[in-house]
């Protein structure tokens, strides 16, 4: 069987195909990368905005016009949330919820596989085969907060957490077959171990990675600010953990904030990003940001902006706020205009950047780590590699050998169109 597969929205989207893709291929399937070939189309959704639910539809629509024959099934946040405006799509055979999804493989084939019956899945395949050279890991699922814009908690529920000799297990396996880095991620990842009484379960969880696991690198995706304990950037002392915090704002004027209920402040904001600088080198810190939300003034926006170039991100995510039925901030009144957002979101993004630009002269002429991913061209002095520092800044180099996969120092050089010119130290 040929299976094509596709996700829309975040990396634990991303995580939860990558598995399904391991699954089918242990199982002798095949995944392609053409969806014309292919016996079924599986569909991993995103309902955070309006624009992610038009773009599984156009998806969903897209494989049915290149493959009528074959079999579409849907699944994710939007699945979830909407299943009758799916179900009439055209191809579209099955619609599983989120918590059923686990389970798509077998009923697509018939099997069960077991994620670490790894022979002789590792003998034959090596990453790369999905594209990336970083494996994402799913350590937790669902969210107990309850931040007014915020349409996950309806379709992912209440936070879940994986144990952590599962996760542990998992991570020695993608070692075994040949990842170099681990990313973990979760709709509240800073919730981990939560729901088993643990309030210092993300702690416990990296520390037995670090100490039980041989992955060389393990990178955290996004963390709410309200979730990290006291000395939990000491953690950082070991150089396996990769050196970029995410830590989602979404306002910079106290006001929004809490109009969004969401469980910050400036002056907290302020204290944990003065923290990380104190006790991580070089790391760089990203952050979301939601223009026009509900009552969002001109004055507003103006403190929201003075804050973010406050804290001097390396980069941001800037989405306009859209609004999502069944939260409270669809009811709120003094909805803001279109136009009004796109405008500040378009001098968000000239901001963001900036300080991407700004953060990249940080660490010109130093030497970085670099995750080498692919190939992206070639020159008549040799292939063009495209990786990743450990701070998470993409990195360009010129090299005879093809790198993809290696970890290897690097010095940097200039920042141009978004990427650093790197030329790689190997011995």
């Amino acid at each position: 069987m040929k299976v094509y597969i596709k996700m829309v929205g975040c990396r634990l989207n991303q995580s939860e195909i990558d598995t399904m893709a391991r699954q089918f291929e242990q199982l002798g399937h095949e995944i392609v990368d053409n969806p014309e070939v292919a016996d079924h189309f599986v569909l991993n959704t995103c309902a955070v905005t309006n624009e992610a639910t038009k773009t599984s539809r156009k998806l969903i629509r897209e494989f049915n016009r290149m493959n009528p024959d074959g079999e579409t099934t849907v699944t994710g946040c939007y699945a979830q949330i909407s299943p009758q405006d799916i179900t009439v799509l055209p191809g579209v055979k099955r619609v599983v919820n989120n918590q059923d999804k686990s389970q798509i493989v077998s009923q697509l084939t018939g099997e069960t596989v077991e994620i670490y019956d790894t022979e002789p899945f590792e003998r034959d395949n090596i990453p790369g085969t999905l594209g990336r050279t970083r494996a994402f890991v799913k350590v937790q699922d669902g969210c107990d907060n309850a931040c007014t814009f915020c349409v996950t908690t309806v379709a992912r529920g209440n936070g879940q957490s994986r144990t952590i000799e599962e996760v542990v297990k998992e991570v020695n396996y993608l070692y075994s077959i040949g990842y170099q880095e681990a990313v973990l991620t979760g709709v509240h990842l800073g919730s981990f171990g939560h729901d088993f009484g643990d309030t210092d379960g993300l702690v416990h969880l990296v520390q037995a990675l670090l100490s039980d696991t041989d992955m060389p690198r393990i990178r955290l995706s996004s963390l709410e600010p309200w979730d990290l304990s006291d000395g939990f950037f000491d953690m950082w002392e070991n150089p396996r953990l990769c050196r970029h915090l995410h830590l989602p704002l979404q306002s910079g004027c106290d006001a929004t904030l809490k109009r969004m209920r969401r469980n910050t402040t400036q002056a907290e904001f302020r204290q944990l990003m003065n923290s990380a600088r104190e006790k991580i080198d070089n790391v760089r810190i990203t952050s979301d940001v939601i223009v026009g939300f509900p009552g969002e003034t001109d004055e507003e926006f103006a403190i929201s902006e003075a804050f973010i170039r406050e804290m001097n991100f390396a980069g941001l995510h800037v989405f306009r706020y859209s609004i999502r039925q069944g939260t409270p901030a669809s009811r709120m009144r003094n909805q803001i205009q279109t136009k009004v957002k796109k405008l500040r979101s378009e001098k968000l993004r000239d901001l963001s950047n900036q300080m991407e630009a700004d953060f990249a002269q940080t660490i010109r002429q130093t030497t970085q780590p670099v995750l080498w991913e692919q190939i992206t061209g070639s020159t008549p002095d040799g292939f063009v590699n495209t990786g990743y520092t450990d701070n998470y800044m993409r990195v360009k180099a010129v090299h005879p050998r093809d790198l993809t996969n290696h970890i290897t120092t690097t010095h940097m050089g200039d920042y141009v169109d978004g990427a650093i010119l790197g030329i790689p130290v190997i011995e």
